[in-house]
């Protein structure tokens, strides 16, 4: 994936330019007029005679200076009064505040400037499943942290398998996704089928009722984990979380049946609980959900920073069967995205292939390796 160096701000162009400005939140939940916006792209904020970057970065943010003098990226909700907010709308460094727009863009994006409504997406472009079964091998072996956003057609596309190969071979970080995924895919462990379906796309006498009967088991059971623990889900994506010790966030919907005991049914609260996957994301795929990929694409930075300080792009593919989704993601700022236009059961299916024959060409183990799993 693309890297680069940052700025070199002792270059004439930065000599003169001011230092950030801070101003108070008036109210909790409410930020002084012409606060900055943040974007997903590196931004350096020039404090005490020096450029430094903030801590959780993402777009539709604001810069906040704590008590303490770190410097931090908050939702507007999080930021109390009093708080010290960066202003300024310029992003050149002459408020203080400069986005590093080349550093992934270029001249991709019209002079690189961070903007919505930009996408190249088309399922005539060809898929590159061996670059991305190497970027998965390459997280692996160095301890990232890809995090996986999935919907429930991946389950009724009969991809789980994969899927749950993937997590119990330590390719995932975390799985983020709705109650329906859950609650298909246990319905499947439990009833071999999934909304009454069974896995040759035949439907079931009375199939209709089995993935209500299955969120009523878990139900009794108390919780995805004791259902597990009590033999209730055999197998499995939800299985395989629990088993590989792998976080889960289930964000709830207005649709929801049941929901599962799991589910997070207040949406700020959920946007709390992915946020503390969308820090540590060193990865992101995106399969078969158009709500959950925005959102997260939204939590996401551009970028990744590595332990040595240095800056990477952060792989970031969307895939659904539809050019909307892909496009839509794309248009609402999460630029690094790569589309890959095609049904969820195919790519998996794919892609496992890729990654089994990268794992095969590198000597490497197929299973989990034990540091991931203590992870």
């Amino acid at each position: 994936m693309p890297e680069f160096n940052h700025p070199d701000f002792s270059a004439a162009r930065f000599a003169a330019l001011p230092e950030a400005r801070f101003v108070a939140a008036p109210a909790d939940g409410v930020l002084p007029e012409g606060f900055f916006s943040t974007t997903n792209l590196p931004t350096y904020v020039h404090i005490g005679h020096e450029w430094r970057m903030p801590r959780e970065p993402r777009m539709d943010g604001a810069l906040v200076l704590d008590a303490g003098g770190t410097l931090w990226v908050k939702e507007m909700r999080r930021v109390a009064r009093g708080e010290l907010v960066a202003v300024g709308m310029a992003e050149d460094g002459s408020d203080g505040i400069f986005v590093y727009t080349d550093a992934f863009m270029g001249d991709a994006a019209d002079g690189g400037e961070f903007k919505f409504m930009t996408s190249e997406v088309s399922r005539e472009k060809p898929i590159d499943y061996a670059l991305m079964a190497r970027l998965l091998v390459e997280e692996r072996e160095r301890g990232g942290y890809p995090v996986w956003v999935t919907g429930p057609a991946l389950v009724h596309s009969r991809a789980r398998t994969d899927m749950t190969w993937f997590i119990q071979h330590g390719f995932v970080g975390a799985l983020l996704a709705g109650n329906a995924v859950a609650v298909h895919d246990i319905e499947a462990s439990i009833f071999g089928t999934t909304l009454g379906m069974t896995g040759s796309g035949r439907a079931t006498s009375g199939g209709h009722g089995l993935h209500m009967r299955a969120i009523n088991r878990v139900r009794a059971a108390g919780s995805i984990e004791a259902a597990v623990r009590q033999g209730i889900i055999t197998d499995g994506i939800m299985h395989a979380c629990v088993t590989s010790g792998v976080p889960y966030v289930l964000c709830g919907s207005i649709r929801d049946d049941g929901p599962l005991p799991s589910v997070i049914n207040d949406s700020i609260d959920c946007q709390d609980a992915m946020k503390a996957h969308t820090t540590k994301a060193t990865m992101a795929i995106l399969i078969a959900t158009a709500l959950h990929a925005i959102a997260t694409g939204n939590m996401l930075p551009a970028f990744v920073t590595e332990p040595d300080g240095s800056l990477r792009e952060l792989p970031t593919i969307c895939v659904d069967s539809s050019e909307f989704v892909v496009s839509k993601l794309k248009d609402r700022g999460t630029h690094q995205a790569f589309g890959v236009v095609t049904n969820a059961q195919d790519f998996m299916h794919i892609l496992r292939l890729y990654v089994e024959r990268e794992l095969d060409a590198r000597g490497m183990q197929r299973a989990r390796p034990a540091e991931a799993a203590a992870r």
